[in-house]
């Protein structure tokens, strides 16, 4: 009995579900670089040098480990363009007598191998992908018994319980708190510490360099840059150096930014964990041995862990969830296109510029310049969300449609109205000038509300308040603001919904930028 096994491009772990019991000897792995992965929307070159190169590398230690791998390269002169239509020819080649394969982590993708039972006449076992702390089945059952209000913090509480990470023998958390959030809120550091490992590409990856050269030529961002890990040895190295090195102060820079620094104190390992070469156990379990031998206080351990079976977990629970609905949500009926220095970094907004910057040349940016400056300007401005969510999945090299479309279309831009947030993540120029450096080299003064010289933030955040009064005024959580806003004079909300129209009257079409997502 022969069974063809499909791994797809962030399914890269040795111990995967469907190669955990199977039997090389009557095994067949299949493993396609397919066109559609790479432009169902324009992705950023290093992302797909990254999963290209992964993917080689993922195939040669499985062919060193005993496994037929049958490897489909993307300038094959047969490859077909589709992870279907090189099943169909996988089929074809070696007679399969069953396929077996872990569950996608995208919609369209699961969409698609539905219907592969009936095209191809064989059984299709499609496994859970057991890579993540809780199964989606576990997270419906939780998320069932929430009444309605999905907070990840009960989540995250439940995680904790579960895992025993961080917890004490009598089932209380360690430092008798669930969460240190309020002491990770320190500003800037006064220089940027020593960034991640970085890997010079092999054979392999400059091979495949090459290869997106010249047929993705018109994607956005850098190769020459590449330095990502593309194996499970080269992202162990990269956590093991977070560990030592950066996780200690974590917690306190992880909100902080600083002009020209990429990575501060951030990890730099969620293209890693996304693409299967780390697993989140490993990750959170070295963390915790940090805390556990006094080389990392508790609270940056905390929030890294949080990040990972809390947030990371929650998200993709809420993916499958709220999909397929969530892609077309636009809860605050924004309709604005997004704006061209999103591409170009072309604008004298100095937080925006370096987080486009840092964007372009590395496919990466850490959470605080995704959620509150590129995701905070977005949803100011009233930019339509799925612009914004095609944006991201496009430029990071991290971003996959479960872990993006909640981020982004939920979260960042609250465009399913506070099924996953509980208020809109609006800020004014204040939170980035407390936040970061930037300020002191912006060409705009974070102090001014109007006038020439006026931050953008300031006008667009009070303007957002204003135009979406109906559907935000009865939130809870921004009673105090809405509170200051009709404290203001007439003349004052006047000026400062004024100086707002100016600067999306500045702001103009963006026509050419948005067709590079599609």
């Amino acid at each position: 009995m022969t069974v063809l096994v499909p791994v797809l491009g962030d399914q890269l772990s040795i111990s995967l579900a469907s190669l955990r019991d199977a039997d090389p000897a009557t095994s067949v792995v299949l493993m396609m670089e397919v066109a559609e992965e790479a432009t169902y929307v324009r992705h950023h070159k290093a992302k797909i040098v990254l999963i290209l190169s992964a993917m080689r590398h993922f195939a040669e230690t499985l062919k060193q480990g005993g496994w037929q791998v049958d490897y489909v390269r993307l300038n094959d002169p047969a490859n077909s363009g589709s992870f279907t239509g090189e099943v169909s020819r996988a089929v074809d080649r070696h007679r399969p007598d069953a396929i077996r394969l872990v569950e996608p982590g995208e919609y369209r993708v699961r969409e698609a191998i539905r219907g592969w039972q009936s095209v191809f006449g064989i059984p299709v076992d499609i496994l859970d992908d057991d890579r993540f702390f809780c199964s989606l089945s576990d997270f419906f059952t939780w998320a069932s018994a929430q009444n309605g209000r999905l907070m990840m913090e009960n989540f995250y509480r439940t995680m904790r319980r579960r895992t025993g990470l961080l917890m004490e023998p009598d089932g209380k958390p360690s430092g008798g708190k669930w969460n240190f959030d309020h002491d990770n809120r320190g500003g800037p550091p006064d220089k940027d510490p020593p960034g991640p490992l970085r890997f010079n590409p092999d054979e392999i990856t400059s091979e495949v360099i090459a290869l997106v050269e010249e047929r993705f030529a018109g994607h956005f961002g850098r190769v020459d840059r590449f330095a990502l890990p593309v194996t499970t040895s080269q992202a162990r190295d990269l956590l093991a150096d977070f560990i030592k090195i950066r996780l200690p102060r974590f917690g306190q820079h992880q909100d902080a930014m600083l002009e020209g620094a990429d990575y501060l104190y951030h990890a730099g390992i969620s293209t890693s964990l996304n693409c299967g070469l780390l697993l989140p156990e490993e990750a959170c379990a070295a963390a915790e041995a940090a805390y556990c031998s006094g080389d990392a206080p508790l609270s940056a351990v905390e929030g890294f862990i949080r990040q990972i079976v809390g947030w990371r977990e929650y998200i993709r629970g809420m993916y499958w969830r709220e999909t397929p609905g969530l892609g077309e949500e636009n809860f605050l009926g924004a309709t604005r296109d997004l704006p061209e220095f999103y591409w170009t970094g072309d604008t004298e907004m100095a937080c925006l510029g370096d987080a486009v910057r840092n964007t372009r040349d590395n496919a990466y940016a850490h959470h605080i310049q995704r959620l509150m400056v590129l995701g905070n300007f977005a949803m100011l401005a009233g930019i339509a969300p799925k612009q914004v969510a095609d944006w991201f999945l496009v430029v990071y090299a991290d971003a996959y449609e479960w872990v993006e479309h909640p981020n982004v279309l939920a979260m960042s831009q609250f465009a399913d109205g506070g099924r996953l947030a509980t208020k809109p993540y609006a800020a004014s120029g204040a939170y980035i000038d407390r936040m970061s450096n930037h300020c002191k080299t912006c060409r705009y003064d974070v102090k001014q509300k109007v006038g020439p010289d006026a931050c953008p933030f300031n006008s667009l955040y009070w303007d957002f308040l204003a135009r979406n009064q109906d559907k935000l005024g009865g939130n809870g959580r921004l009673f105090n603001t809405y509170s200051t806003w009709r404290k203001m004079s007439e003349e004052r909300r006047a000026a400062l919904r004024a100086q707002a129209a100016e600067v999306l009257a500045a702001l103009g079409p963006a026509t050419e930028g948005w067709a590079r997502t599609v």
